[in-house]
């Protein structure tokens, strides 16, 4: 996992002929020294890669101008890319054709690595963007590659000591639309030494958002009777490490070794206050409800690969190990005031209101998911083909413990100490492990105008999961399963200019871990209950790209495609057919009381409405869209300096759920970019704007249904060059203050969703106001 220098922030330039490449060849490099990096004379584009499966590769420098911060910056100007659930101007966890999660594989040179998700994901967010040389979207599978990828890969490949010579350093000030500004610095060195060649970096960025949000509810959709409302301000403050340190050298006359460590460390504080108001049986209540989760995550690791010559071929061997750590304590109160209705209108106050109670509840968590991979791997000529083959061994382990604790106030003022002031309430524990061994084969071709690989891979996968609930263990369930995955990729190049893409592969999505754990959610859907199934299987997808392809002179590019899932054994909510534990506790209470003689009296007389679900693979699903990017100067019209870039992606999907048909939740219908970039070479600056929007994405559970709406963001820079070695920047993001909007639909029961006898309807909006940046680079 050479690639696992995370950390890093910003590399260096180079001097080096050829290099490693992510998945174990050697290509041929266009050096880049490090004056280009930090004064860019020319106006970047997408690349067309030499890859036979379809691959969309951007530069770092596609991106710099704009002045990302993290990959989530870069990510949002990337075809196809969507981030629904993300707060707004925040980009975390990345989805390829509307689908997150497990079915977007997110890889750094390569390499899985272990994310805070519960649905498997891997928040980009958290890599600064100038430790990255370049992005690539896998859109179909390759037998070489870990197969869980339905809806493609994203692989962040980051520079390494082999490509670059020099130093620099980055400092910038960040202003957000309250007035708070933050600082940001990055340095890099990459040198000889030791034999081979050494990169060292270092990053501390200081990381802010404010965020303001507003919520209306109502009894149901027609919006006609008002019940709550609530006003909230959260900010996220903080603070990111990252280091790295990468070494590379040859060994004889054929040997290449690579080590490299990282580090990175996210200290952050997430405090918020509401301010609630709500009608209730002729009662106005407000409330105060303020809440504070710091938390501190880690993710480290290092990784050696070595590469030689052996028996007419080129033998691999790579070790990796990575870990991610997570600590916090979250809290939250609420300070309750009665008064009569005459309060009730949407203004907070609590004049004249009686105190009423004050109750705080608290989470301590601990999550730990480590991850260690050895790949033995052999390439080597047949005849007029490549062949390769290999076999990937992969161990993971994720623990975690959350501990509950409650408190309540004896009078009005009184405020707690966490932990001291706090009972315990409960603790639930689960640990998860992965054991896969993966072995795959896999042709290739490529010729002057035809190309093709095709492989198998097989992919074994035993789990073991274990709940346990106040330091009792409630079993250990271990499961396993194993797939075939065929993979076959096309490629003709019609003329110098036109390509066509054609590729088939069968993929997985392992069970997210939330949906594995045993544990019983009192509560979960409305009234309903839920407990995790730790015999799910993974669904299967049967996938289809095709593709073509123009290139537009020198330097643009122009292309099309069209893709297609078919989704087996989809993981969906089913009813287990037992009664919640509200629904028993009921029918207790009405035998205690002598209400009912025994349960079959209780429940005649109250029918059970309420009921434990579970995730079963019990569905079909299926996705399918068009892409569209286009990235070129606009040389034909004599406008060399004119850089434009457009992107678009269509999505839809087919789901039969409970209520019917639906697309996959949290499926943005489109995404779309559209932008310029124009060098003024005479003056040596440059100035550019690009405008992003994503379309309605919709989600359907047992209890609730949404709809997640996001307003369009327009981002700006203006750049200027000084000399060869120093370059300033200013950059503006969303500019047009862009809105998250939400709307929700809740009910208790499922009756009562098909019924459509709404228990809330929810209006929700939030807004984080423009930011700016001010970015100063300088290479020595």
């Amino acid at each position: 996992m050479r690639a696992m220098a995370c950390a890093a922030l910003l590399p260096a330039g180079a001097a080096w002929s050829q290099t490693a490449t992510p998945d174990g060849s050697t290509e041929a490099l266009d050096v880049k020294q490090m004056d280009t990096l930090v004064v860019q004379g020319e106006i970047a584009y997408r690349n067309r890669t030499d890859d036979i499966a379809p691959v969309l590769r951007f530069d770092l420098e596609y991106f710099q101008r704009f002045e990302p911060n993290t990959v989530g910056d870069m990510l949002k100007r990337v075809p196809g890319v969507g981030f629904v659930g993300s707060d707004i101007m925040e980009y975390d966890g990345a989805q390829l054709r509307g689908l997150g999660g497990g079915y977007t594989q997110v890889l750094i040179n390569g390499k899985q690595v272990p994310g805070a998700g519960d649905d498997r994901s891997f928040y980009v967010d958290r890599i600064p963007a100038e430790m990255v040389d370049h992005i690539e979207i896998k859109r179909s599978a390759s037998a070489n590659r870990s197969g869980d990828a339905v809806a493609g890969a994203i692989n962040i490949v980051l520079r390494d000591a082999y490509v670059f010579d020099g130093s620099y350093v980055r400092v910038g000030v960040n202003r957000w639309f309250d007035g708070e500004v933050n600082p940001t610095f990055g340095a890099v060195t990459s040198f000889e030494g030791l034999g081979g060649r050494l990169l060292a970096g270092f990053n501390v960025q200081d990381r802010y958002r404010r965020k303001d949000k507003r919520s209306d509810r109502f009894t149901d959709n027609t919006m006609e009777e008002k019940t709550s409302w609530e006003d909230q301000t959260e900010i996220k403050d903080g603070r990111d490490y990252s280091a790295n340190l990468s070494y590379v050298t040859d060994i004889g006359e054929n040997g290449h070794l690579s080590i490299d460590g990282f580090y990175v460390k996210t200290d952050r504080d997430v405090s918020e206050v509401s301010y609630e108001e709500e009608f209730d049986d002729g009662e106005t209540i407000n409330s105060r409800v303020p809440g504070l989760d710091p938390y501190d995550q880690k993710n480290y690791g290092i990784a050696a690969e070595y590469k030689f010559d052996m028996a007419g071929g080129t033998t691999k061997l790579s070790l990796d190990h990575a870990r991610f750590e997570n600590e916090q304590a979250t809290t939250e109160g609420e300070e309750v005031f009665v008064s009569g209705p005459e309060n009730w209108d949407n203004t907070w106050s609590i004049d004249g209101a009686e105190w009423d109670e004050t109750t705080f509840e608290a989470e301590a968590v601990s999550a730990k998911d480590s991850e260690t991979g050895f790949t033995l791997a052999h390439m080597r000529p047949v005849g007029h083909t490549e062949m390769e083959f290999g076999l990937d061994y992969r161990t993971k382990k994720r623990d975690s413990l959350v501990t509950s604790y409650e408190w309540e106030a004896d009078e009005q003022g009184q405020v707690p100490n966490f932990p001291a002031d706090y009972e315990l309430n409960g603790s639930v524990a689960s640990r998860i492990e992965e054991d896969r061994l993966d072995p795959y084969i896999m042709f290739s071709s490529k010729g002057d105008f035809f190309s093709w690989e095709a492989g198998l891979r097989y992919e074994t996968t035993r789990s073991d999961v274990e709940y346990i609930e106040d330091d009792a263990s409630k079993g250990r369930v271990s499961k396993d399963y194993s797939e075939l995955l065929p993979s076959v990729s096309l490629r003709w190049d019609v003329t110098d200019a036109d390509r066509i893409n054609l590729s088939l592969a069968r993929t997985v999505k392992r069970p997210n871990f939330n949906e594995l754990v045993p544990a019983l959610l009192d509560g979960e859907f409305g009234d309903n209950d839920y407990v995790g199934n730790p015999e799910l299987n993974p669904e299967i997808a049967n996938g289809l790209d095709l593709g073509f392809e123009h290139r537009l002179g020198s330097k643009g590019v122009v292309g099309a495609n069209f893709f297609y899932r078919d989704v087996k054994d989809l993981i969906e909510i089913v009813n287990t057919g037992e009664p919640s534990q509200e629904m028993q506790k009921t029918w207790e209470d009405m035998i205690d009381d002598g209400d009912a003689v025994d349960l079959d009296d209780a429940m005649a007389q109250e029918p059970a409405e309420s009921w434990l679900y579970t995730s079963d693979n019990v569905g079909d699903g299926h996705v399918y869209g068009f892409e569209f990017d286009l990235s070129t100067p606009l040389s034909a019209f004599g406008w060399d300096d004119t850089g434009v870039f457009v992107n678009y992606s269509w999505v839809d999907s087919k789901v039969d759920d409970f209520m019917g048909e639906r697309r996959f939740n949290e499926q943005a219908r489109y995404v779309y970019n559209i932008g310029f970039i124009q060098d003024l070479p005479t003056v040596a600056a440059s100035f550019g704007v690009t405008y992003r929007k994503q379309g309605d994405a919709k989600s359907r559970v047992l209890g609730e249904e949404a709809i997640v709406r996001y307003g369009a963001e327009l981002d700006a820079f203006v750049e200027k060059r000084f000399g060869e070695r120093f370059s300033m920047r200013l950059s503006a993001n969303n500019l047009l203050d862009a809105s998250k909007d939400e709307f929700f639909d809740k009910f208790n029961t499922q009756a009562d969703q098909i019924a459509r006898d709404y228990h809330e309807y929810e209006l929700e909006t939030e807004s984080a106001g423009p930011s700016y940046q001010l970015v100063a680079r300088w290479a020595f």
